[in-house]
C-alpha cells in the first residue's frame, strides 16, 4: 500500500469547473471538497455530459432524464453550486473524439476557471474493477479541452460564437484516481457532501437495499478517513493534480 503523504491542494486559483459524464460522479467523487471551497468565498460550476438517463433500469430515459436532472441540481445547490450546464451527450455511449472535446473546451471558454476537476479517466478503479466507457471518454476528454481551449486555431468555430480562447487553466484534478497526489480536508464539508450525495436518492435506492443515509455515510466517511491516513489524520478528499 502507498503511504507517500499528500500534499494539500493549490489554493490560489478563484474558479473551478469540474467536468463529469453523470449526475452523483461528484457527490461520490469529491462534493465534501467543493463544499469547502465554495465555504472560502471561490466559484464553482458543473458541467454533466448526459442527464444520466440510461441509469434507472425501471425508470425508462424519458422520465429518467428529469428526475435525475432536478436532483444534480438540488444536489449542487447543498455544496454551494448554482451553475449547472448538461451537454445531452447520449449517457451509456459517450464517445471520445473531437465533438466530446469540442463541447468541454466551450464550457471551459464560458466559466474561465484555473482550475479544472473531472474524475477518474483510466481504464480501472485501482485495478480491481473495470471503470466505465462514459468516465474514461469524459475524463480523458477534459484533461484535453483544458489545452484546446487556449488555442484558437482548434475549434475555430468557438470563436465564431464569441468563446474567445481561454488559457487560464493552470491545473486538472482527477478524483477517483488509484495514484492520488494531492488532497483537501473534508472534515468540514462532510455533512454536506453526506446530505448532497442523498439528494440523488432515485438512483441509490435501487443501488443499495439499505438504508439510503447509512450506505452515502459508510461509504464517503470510510474512503475519507481510509485517504486521511495519508493526509495527517484528517479526512481527505484527493486528488491526481495535473499541472499546465
Amino acid at each position: 500500500m502507498t503511504t507517500t503523504q499528500l500534499q494539500p491542494m493549490p489554493g490560489d486559483w478563484r474558479r473551478a469547473l469540474a467536468v463529469v459524464a453523470h449526475p452523483d460522479d461528484l457527490e461520490y467523487g469529491c462534493s465534501a471538497a467543493i463544499a469547502a471551497w465554495t465555504d472560502e468565498g471561490r466559484e464553482v460550476a458543473y458541467v454533466l455530459a448526459t442527464r444520466g438517463e440510461a441509469g434507472i433500469d425501471t425508470i425508462e430515459p424519458a422520465r429518467c432524464g428529469p428526475l435525475r436532472e432536478r436532483e444534480q441540481r438540488a444536489s449542487a445547490a447543498v455544496v454551494g453550486v448554482s451553475e449547472v450546464e448538461f451537454l445531452d451527450h447520449g449517457d451509456g455511449v459517450i464517445e471520445y473524439g473531437t465533438a466530446l472535446r469540442r463541447d468541454i473546451a466551450a464550457a471551459i471558454r464560458r466559466h474561465k476557471p484555473e482550475l479544472v476537476i473531472t474524475l477518474n479517466h483510466r481504464d480501472t478503479w485501482g485495478g480491481v474493477a473495470w471503470n466505465t466507457p462514459d468516465h474514461v471518454a469524459v475524463g480523458r476528454a477534459t484533461l484535453d479541452a483544458a489545452g484546446d481551449a487556449g488555442n484558437r486555431w482548434i475549434f475555430p468555430e468557438l470563436v465564431e460564437q464569441g468563446l474567445d480562447p481561454w488559457d487560464g487553466v493552470r491545473w486538472v484534478a482527477v478524483a477517483g484516481s488509484s495514484t492520488p497526489t494531492h488532497a483537501v480536508d473534508a472534515t468540514d464539508g462532510m455533512e454536506r457532501a453526506v446530505a448532497s450525495l442523498l439528494e440523488h436518492r432515485s438512483y441509490i435506492e435501487v443501488l443499495t437495499d439499505e438504508d439510503p443515509e447509512t450506505y452515502v455515510r459508510r461509504f464517503l466517511t470510510g474512503h475519507a478517513e481510509a485517504m486521511g491516513e495519508r493526509f495527517g489524520g484528517r479526512q481527505a478528499v484527493t486528488f491526481e493534480l495535473f499541472s499546465r
